[in-house]
């Protein structure tokens, strides 16, 4: 036997294990996206679907089956229309990358400044939007704030949210150690179910949470409570521990020999209106 064949008969050997573990990564990562983007209401659309096809044609149900050939077509720009959204989120998702990132970790620590903040304004009764950036891009909600490219600093919040400025009814736009845009408008969710209590910044975080992977950091105006929305979910109410534990998860943040330091270090002082 020569080098060649021993190596046919090698990948022989090896070929179904590869072939069920490539099946096995695509699936597990197809099924985290449609879990993350609500997809979850299409696949059982589909399941539904394709039992009830199956059923026909166990069955030999001539009628269903001419029924649900003629009505294919139909099915599948209906399918686009209702489930845009969800459809519009799975391939942003897909278009985001990061299959293949294992582990990786940024080595700085901003949102210490955000969480300093967001606690003082809390305290204070004064609400908060501060957008956390991932992977998907957001100019088309920096657009309809003003530009600043500034050094995030725990005292810039508070100047920004806690007096009534020009900006303290939009959202901050995050991205690493920079705030991109002040007094930015978010879009609204379009869940049905959200409760009455909730206002418009709980609104607003979760709409963008559902059109982009950015992690929207809340605190109410009216209770104090700092929430969290991401993937098309509001996490209501945490503590300090668990807001910094779920931000440096989903963005990816390890404290591991840090290099961020907050360009204000005094702690910020305001003067409540209320």
């Amino acid at each position: 036997m020569n080098t060649f064949d021993q190596i046919r008969v090698i990948y022989g050997y090896i070929k179904p294990v590869l072939d069920i573990g490539i099946l096995t990564f695509v699936l597990y990562k197809a099924y985290g996206i449609v879990v993350k983007t609500n997809g979850i209401q299409i696949l059982r659309a589909v399941i539904v679907l394709a039992l009830a096809y199956a059923v026909a044609l166990l069955l030999n149900l001539p009628t269903v089956l001419w029924l649900l050939n003629s009505l294919a077509p139909g099915l599948l720009i209906c399918f686009a229309i209702v489930f845009q959204p969800e459809l519009r989120k799975i391939f942003l998702q897909l278009g985001q990358g990061g299959w293949f990132t294992v582990g990786k970790r940024s080595r700085h620590t901003y949102i210490d400044s955000v969480l300093l903040a967001a606690e003082r304004l809390s305290a204070l009764r004064r609400g908060m939007l501060a957008v956390f950036v991932r992977r998907t891009e957001v100019n088309h909600i920096i657009e309809t704030g003003t530009p600043l490219n500034a050094d995030l600093s725990s005292s810039l919040l508070v100047t920004i949210f806690g007096h009534d400025t020009p900006f303290h009814d939009g959202a901050v736009i995050i991205r690493g150690g920079k705030v991109l845009a002040a007094g930015c408008f978010l879009p609204l969710s379009e869940q049905q179910d959200i409760k009455k209590t909730f206002g418009t910044r709980h609104r607003a975080a979760l709409g963008t949470s559902e059109e982009t992977d950015a992690v929207v950091l809340v605190v109410s105006e009216e209770t104090g409570a700092i929430s969290l929305a991401y993937d098309s979910k509001l996490h209501y109410d945490l503590s300090l521990g668990q807001v910094t534990k779920t931000l440096e998860t989903q963005l990816e943040i390890t404290r591991d020999s840090a290099t961020y330091e907050d360009p204000a270090n005094e702690t910020p002082e305001i003067v409540s209106k209320l």
